[in-house]
């Protein structure tokens, strides 16, 4: 079983009248397999992030379906939802999120904190999550002693500290310079290769969807094109 599939998946927002609905995303199917490295790209307006914030419960569809592990999200109440989101998914965004006044151990052992782990746990978690991505000796600094890479990093160990079945990652990369982009996009291929973790990029730069050993082109909310490139050895 695919560990993320959507079938016929949509989204229309509504704007003033009829005529001013926009139709994000038009019947996409879409399946993903554990252990994956999958790029969705395409021009501005394209659908790509409304599709991924689909796929992270983020956003409800206004059709179809999202099944993570077999389960349909649009079924979950809101509670069941965002325990899904906390404790399942993984987000890594393009602004990294920290919270300024929290070092950077606790602001990876904050989805366990919420979730009610205790701090011994939590905070063994967030230490292995650093050290996975080579941000250990960093652990006690504040987000505005870490460099823009640094951030980012420390926001992708965020993401697995819950070792979740999906990393979902939102144009990672876009505030970055290429130095620290092409460390990011790295640490995502080990994270694949090494770790088997499922993670799924949305992009506009092709260098960075060259990475991926998959790549889904979305047009005007649809699949375009969906390719394999062999970029990630498995």
């Amino acid at each position: 079983m695919s560990i993320l599939r959507t079938e016929a998946l949509e989204k229309t927002f509504s704007g003033a009248g009829a005529e001013a609905a926009v139709a994000a995303v038009r019947g996409v199917d879409l399946a993903v397999e554990g252990g994956e490295f999958v790029a969705v790209t395409g021009s501005s307006g394209s659908g790509k992030s409304t599709l991924l914030h689909m796929l992270g419960g983020i956003t409800r569809p206004t059709a179809g379906r999202v099944l993570l592990e077999g389960i349909d999200l649009a079924m979950l109440d809101d509670d069941a939802l965002a325990a899904v989101r906390r404790r399942r998914i993984g987000f890594v965004f393009q602004r990294y999120n920290l919270l300024p006044e929290l070092s950077l151990l606790e602001n990876v052992a904050l989805p366990l904190v919420l979730d009610g782990v205790g701090h011994a746990r939590s905070d063994a978690a967030a230490r292995e999550a650093l050290e996975a991505v080579d941000m250990a000796h960093r652990a006690g600094h504040r987000p505005d002693e870490l460099s823009g890479g640094e951030q980012q990093r420390g926001a992708v160990a965020r993401a697995l500290v819950t070792g979740p079945a999906i990393v979902l990652a939102d144009e990672p990369t876009g505030a970055l310079d290429s130095t620290n982009s092409a460390r990011v996009v790295e640490l995502l291929q080990r994270l694949v290769t090494e770790r088997r973790q499922t993670v799924i990029l949305v992009t506009h730069d092709p260098a960075v969807a060259a990475a991926a050993a998959r790549v889904v082109r979305m047009c005007d909310g649809r699949i375009e094109s969906d390719s394999t490139s062999g970029a990630t050895a498995r």
